[in-house]
């Protein structure tokens, strides 16, 4: 093994240490609550440079663009900008998602063209198109802390995309409920998805009757959207029985209450109790429990919790989550405080390192680090990138349970599934696949400007641009070896590191704890 192999292995970017995925091949990072030790754990890795531990965190990755502008405004206004997102003109992204019509069709349009025979009953094109979106604004958006937020939300009040029985209703969801109230209040969401065709459906309540009450909607509306596990059966059943009438018009596609399928009599759901004493009351009865519920101290607290395992710590501060659920509740479930909170708190300052990139945050950080822009024109670069990311098993939008893809290191964690990363970075800096992406014409100086004097500072360099920080003393020995040179060893512009194995670097920078760590 050589020595280049012998460093990567240890440092878990090549080889063997990766069976346990990446953060069991990082010792020096534990996956435990944020701390200040945590931080100088990670020092080896990540720049302590909080301007970027935000972007990180913050956004789908830092890109040069973003850098440039955080640096220009400072993390505080940079951070007030993205909490406004309607202020952020987002032009590249937008126009990028105007060449997928499908993506933006409400139910009306989807059954106008089925009516008109332009779009096949139950196709699912337009929730493929919808997942294009989401790659196309996770890697060229703007409003990145919105999509960041979007994307939060979409899992924990997940509908699966695409699906069968929401072929005419995802799409709708995704703009007039998630998007909608992504930095709004988390009681408004919650009543929004629970009127929305496409919960009812995932869910089975439309088809919940006070003759024959469907239960499933009741139990995931405690268990995943609100309190967790604080329920009883008894709970769940009388629930059950009061969402019975929120339903949808077979009609038209549209929900609407439906009276007379709502089961009337006395109700208690934990603590809240209604008389429920008749069948045109039932909506507004079914309304006040999930106020109720998104108020209760118990869901302030698994929400601020979720937002920290996305944020902070896969094990977050205890403290810190006690802070931000009297921040939610003070705020009646306002986002946007409990976020500007998060972020300017120590507990986040001190949590360098203590989060590792999922598959589709690898896959479109790779892409903003780069600084790739999209193809100049059609969609199949999208439906590739795409692809890569169910290929790694993290297509937008597409976990199938209704828990929503997990967050947090562990559960990603298998040689293969790093392989696919791997993979997937030497082929985009590279242009293989996908071949359209806007790149440099000479990636070396594209990347770098002036080709510098000697392959340490190629690798030096090349690992600020790409990581932040420069990687280690051993690791740039190790890559120059690659090379058959010593860090020492002059460069020339003729030199294949300069041309065509240029992009060899690149992908292993990518590949190493640095990157992997946000």
């Amino acid at each position: 093994m050589s020595a280049f192999e012998q460093t990567m292995t240890r440092r878990g970017v090549l080889g063997t240490a990766a069976a346990a995925g990446v953060a069991a091949a990082l010792p020096a990072v534990p996956a435990a609550a944020a701390t200040a030790s945590t931080a100088g754990a990670a020092a080896e890795f990540l720049s302590d440079d909080q301007a970027l531990h935000l972007l990180r965190r913050a956004t789908f990755g830092p890109s040069p663009s973003s850098i440039a502008e955080i640096r220009r405004l400072g993390a505080g206004a940079w951070l007030e900008r993205q909490l406004n997102p309607v202020s952020i003109p987002d032009t590249v992204a937008e126009r990028v998602v105007a060449r997928l019509p499908l993506a933006g069709l409400g139910i009306a349009d989807i059954r106008a063209r089925v009516a008109a025979g332009t779009l096949k009953q139950y196709s699912w094109d337009p929730m493929w198109q919808l997942g294009f979106a989401a790659v196309a604004r996770a890697m060229w958006g703007e409003r990145q802390l919105f999509e960041v937020m979007a994307d939060f939300w979409s899992n924990h009040l997940n509908v699966t995309c695409p699906h069968g029985d929401v072929w005419d209703s995802r799409i709708d969801y995704d703009r007039n409920v998630i998007r909608k109230y992504a930095l709004g209040t988390f009681a408004d969401l919650l009543k929004a998805s629970a009127r929305h065709p496409a919960m009812l459906t995932y869910l089975d309540n439309r088809f919940s009757t006070k003759a024959a009450p469907n239960e499933n909607y009741g139990r995931e509306l405690l268990e995943l959207h609100t309190v967790g596990l604080a329920y009883a059966e008894s709970d769940v059943k009388d629930a059950a029985r009061l969402l019975t009438g929120l339903t949808v018009d077979n009609a038209t596609g549209r929900y609407r209450y439906d009276g007379a399928g709502h089961a009337t009599g006395a109700v208690r759901v934990l603590s809240f109790q209604h008389a429920n004493t008749t069948a045109a009351g039932g909506e507004a009865a079914a309304l006040a429990l999930l106020d109720y519920l998104a108020l209760h101290p118990v869901t302030a607290r698994r929400i601020v919790t979720k937002l920290c395992v996305r944020f902070v710590a896969d094990e977050p501060p205890a403290d810190l989550i006690t802070a931000l659920v009297k921040v939610y509740l003070d705020n009646r479930s306002a986002i946007v405080p409990v976020l500007r909170a998060l972020f300017t708190s120590p507990q986040f300052a001190a949590s360098i390192g203590a989060k590792t990139r999922t598959p589709f945050e690898d896959l479109a950080a790779t892409v903003r680090t780069l600084g790739y822009g999209p193809a100049t024109s059609g969609t199949k670069f999208l439906e590739s990138l795409y692809g890569m990311a169910r290929d790694a098993g993290h297509a937008p939008m597409n976990w199938a349970p209704p828990n929503g893809y997990p967050d947090v290191a562990s559960a990603w964690a298998s040689p293969s599934g790093l392989l696919v990363r791997w993979n997937f970075h030497l082929s985009i800096a590279a242009g293989w696949w996908p071949d359209t992406l806007v790149r440099p014409a000479n990636p070396a100086t594209g990347m770098l400007g002036v080709l510098p004097a000697t392959y340490g500072a190629l690798i030096t360099q090349l690992g600020v641009r790409l990581l932040g920080t420069a990687p280690p003393a051993k690791h740039v020995t190790a890559l120059a070896e690659f090379y058959g040179k010593t860090p020492a060893s002059p460069l020339k512009a003729t030199d294949p590191a300069a041309g065509w194995m240029f992009p060899y670097l690149m992908g292993l920078l990518l590949n190493s704890p640095s990157f992997a760590l946000r």
